[in-house]
C-alpha cells in the first residue's frame, strides 16, 4: 500500500508532532507548522494524533494511488484536485486504486496538511518521523530529505472510515489580517515602553524571508538596552529582536539557542496561523499571558476530543 510521487511539488515533507526531548543536544523539535490544520486532519480520521502525515508548502504536488484508502484534508486551500475533480480542504474522501491527487498554487493559505487511514508508514528517527532537513533527521528514510519524484509513500493499513469534515467554526480565514497574541519573554522589560507601545500598535507585514526555521516581518523598528544576550534557549514561536529592530518569529525548524533579545512570544497556536500567511500578508500583536494562551489551548483540545461530524470516540 502507496502512494507514489509523480511530482513533489515545491515542498512536501512527512511531518508528525515533533520530536522532543533533544533540545538539550541541540537537536529541534521539527513537526508541524500549523498544529491545528495537523491535529484536525489526523482527528477526522480518528488515527492517533501523532500519526505522520503529509506537509504541503505552496502546492504543485501530485500523487498516484497504488491502493484504496481514506484521506483527510486540512489547511491551505491549495486548489486540490481528485482526478479531475476539485476537492475542498477540512474534510475526508476516499481514494480508489488508480487515483490521482494533485495540487496547484495557494488559493488561500501555504500548507495544506494530508493524512491518510492508519497514517503514513515510515520510520521513527529519536522517537519522530518529523522532517528536519537540516539535522538529516526524518522523513521517508530517516534521513531528513523531502519528497523527490518516483519516491513510494507507504501507508499503515486502512480503517473504515466515515465521511467527515471539520465543523465551520473550527476552520480559519487564513486570508483576514491576523492578530495574535504575544506572552512577554525574558527580555520584555528591556525594551522601553514607547518601544512596546510601537510593537503593540504598529502592524508588520510578512516579508520575502520566511521558512521553517524563522519568519521575519517587516514594519516598525522597534529597539532595546540589550545588543544582545547569552545565548539561551528558544521557544516555539519566540519573538527576537535583531539589531535593525525588525521582529523575526521562530518556527518550527528552529535553532535551539539564539542570542538576540525576545520580547515575547507566540502560543503555539499562534504560530500556526502565522505559519499560514504568505509575503505581504499584515500581522498585528496584543500582549496577552500564559494563562490566556493555556486556555486557549484547552478550548482547542476540547474541541478535537468532541470530533467532527461523521467522527467517533
Amino acid at each position: 500500500m502507496s502512494f507514489e510521487v509523480l511530482d513533489p511539488g515545491m515542498l512536501t515533507q512527512v511531518q508528525d508532532m515533533g520530536r522532543l526531548g533533544y533540545q538539550h543536544i541541540g537537536v529541534t523539535t521539527g513537526g508541524p507548522m500549523d498544529e491545528h490544520a495537523f491535529l484536525w486532519a489526523n482527528r477526522l480520521l480518528n488515527n492517533p494524533l501523532n500519526a505522520p502525515q503529509l506537509e504541503i508548502t505552496f502546492g504543485r504536488l501530485s500523487l498516484l494511488a497504488h491502493s484504496d484508502t481514506s484521506i483527510a484534508l486540512t489547511g491551505a486551500d491549495l486548489g486540490a484536485r481528485l482526478n479531475d475533480r476539485p476537492i475542498a480542504p477540512w474534510q475526508t474522501y476516499e481514494i480508489k486504486q488508480g487515483d490521482q491527487l494533485s495540487f496547484s498554487m495557494p488559493v488561500a493559505g501555504l500548507r495544506a496538511y494530508l493524512a491518510v487511514s492508519g497514517g503514513l508508514d515510515v520510520p521513527a528517527r529519536l522517537g519522530s518521523a518529523a522532517t528536519v532537513s537540516r539535522e538529516q533527521l526524518g522523513g521517508l528514510d530517516g534521513t531528513g530529505a523531502k519528497l523527490a519524484k518516483g519516491d513510494r509513500i507507504p501507508l499503515a493499513p486502512p480503517s473504515a472510515v466515515a465521511k467527515a469534515s471539520v465543523p465551520y467554526s473550527e476552520i480559519p480565514d487564513y486570508r483576514k489580517p491576523l492578530r495574535v497574541g504575544v506572552i512577554p519573554g525574558y527580555q520584555y522589560r528591556h525594551f522601553p515602553r514607547s518601544a512596546r507601545a510601537r510593537f503593540f500598535t504598529s502592524e508588520y507585514q510578512v516579508s520575502q524571508n520566511i521558512d521553517r526555521m524563522g519568519y521575519r516581518l517587516s514594519g516598525e523598528a522597534i529597539h532595546g538596552d540589550l545588543d544582545g544576550i547569552i545565548s539561551e534557549g528558544i521557544a516555539y514561536g519566540a519573538i527576537q529582536i535583531p539589531t535593525d529592530g525588525q521582529p523575526i518569529v521562530l518556527m518550527k525548524d528552529r535553532q535551539t539557542i539564539g542570542g538576540y533579545p525576545k520580547i515575547g512570544s507566540l502560543s503555539a497556536l499562534g504560530a500556526g496561523q502565522l505559519a499560514q500567511r504568505a509575503p505581504g500578508a499584515t500581522v498585528s500583536f496584543y500582549l496577552t499571558d500564559v494563562a490566556e494562551a493555556e486556555a486557549r489551548r484547552m478550548i482547542f483540545n476540547h474541541r478535537l476530543r468532541q470530533g467532527a461530524p461523521g467522527t467517533t470516540g
